[in-house]
């Protein structure tokens, strides 16, 4: 339905990723590139968001780039045998030829699990290239040693598809949204190259511990840490919460907002796809690419709360005057707006069609 949509293979040191092209990228406005989690592809990971009506405010003034990591697109062939799978480092690593072969110079990353992790790996060995990220569902430590022996056993007593369920959805959901989780297994069966699949999980379960560190005032200022503007997305009843919440204690708590989204399974962005992008529009406008003008339907609905005006206030609009005056940041009001953010609760944001209670906290601990 998109105007100057491209399908491209570019070629990549370490195999050919498969992208996905919408809209014109624009020399002073970033792109947004999306990348997928296991058993998963572009469609059957940010369909719904993208798809979702209010999602067109943002599309109007970004264009997107999904990329699909080697072998995990829609009717895909199955790898040749000589071809070794890349790590998730090397992964990370094919994402510079994609903005090199687009002509992009900067992106805003929206990765969910294993994208997540990709994403998060690029922005830390390429920190010019990335504006700000939006993870989901982000686990930054290696695979323990008790749980690839789970794994092990798994993978001998499961099926491939069983295995990827249980690596998107929580138990909770597993035996109770019977139809979604009908849906994905179909997905992830129908869809998906297996054998390319099983050799995308290998390599996400043998990924490294993601090196970051949280910087201390005072103390080492110089460790490596995430630049950009970040923010963590996980639904409380997800597999991942533990992983995101020890993300985010590892994180530059100036920098990281932690979102936490209420009576929500594995894929938010599935579940609850207008409160992901009522997130990610603050998260656009704070870095000042999506003006107040544009912002106007979004903030008429959400005037009720007290809550996000403080969050937006404090937060977003300090921030973008920031960003206007050139990305210059003092160190007091990176303070102050560390300060400011610490702990915002959302509780209260109604939305048009949904008046429950829809994110329990923006939490950013120190």
């Amino acid at each position: 339905s998109l105007t100057n949509c491209s399908t491209e293979h570019v070629e990549t040191q370490f195999g050919n990723v498969h992208c996905i092209m919408t809209g014109t990228p624009r020399a002073n406005r970033p792109v947004i590139l999306t990348f997928h989690d296991v058993g998963l592809n572009h469609k059957t990971c940010f369909e719904t968001l993208f798809n979702h009506e209010d999602m067109k405010e943002i599309l109007r003034h970004l264009p997107v780039c999904h990329v699909e990591a080697p072998g995990q697109h829609q009717g895909a062939k199955t790898l040749p045998t000589a071809y070794t799978y890349p790590t998730m480092d090397q992964l990370s690593e094919t994402l510079p030829a994609v903005l090199k072969h687009f002509g992009l110079r900067s992106v805003i990353g929206l990765g969910a699990g294993a994208g997540a992790y990709i994403l998060a790996k690029f922005a830390l060995n390429h920190p010019d290239q990335v504006d700000g990220l939006l993870l989901i569902n982000i686990n930054p430590n290696a695979e323990g040693i008790m749980d690839s022996v789970a794994n092990k056993i798994t993978e001998w007593t499961h099926t491939l598809p069983d295995t990827v369920i249980s690596h998107l959805f929580g138990k909770d959901e597993i035996q109770t949204n019977h139809d979604l989780i009908a849906t994905y297994r179909h997905h992830i069966t129908t869809t998906m190259n297996q054998s390319n699949l099983s050799q995308f999980f290998r390599s996400y379960n043998s990924r490294n511990a993601l090196d970051v560190e949280r910087p201390v005032p005072g103390e080492n200022i110089n460790v490596r840490t995430l630049k950009c503007s970040t923010m963590l997305v996980v639904g409380d009843n997800s597999p991942a919460v533990e992983a995101v919440v020890d993300c985010n204690s590892k994180l530059n708590p100036t920098r990281t907002t932690l979102l936490k989204m209420a009576d929500c399974g594995g894929l938010p962005q599935v579940n609850q796809p207008a409160k992901v992008i009522e997130a990610l529009k603050y998260f656009i406008q704070g870095m000042g690419y999506l003006s107040s003008a544009s912002m106007t339907r979004l903030r008429s609905r959400t005037t009720s709360s007290s809550s996000i005006s403080s969050f937006d206030g404090s937060r977003s609009r300090s921030h973008t005057n920031e960003l206007h005056r050139g990305r210059t940041h003092s160190h007091a009001s990176e303070e102050k707006r560390g300060r400011s953010h610490t702990n915002v609760s959302m509780e209260s944001i109604s939305n048009s069609n949904q008046e429950h209670s829809i994110l329990k906290s923006t939490e950013v601990a120190y």
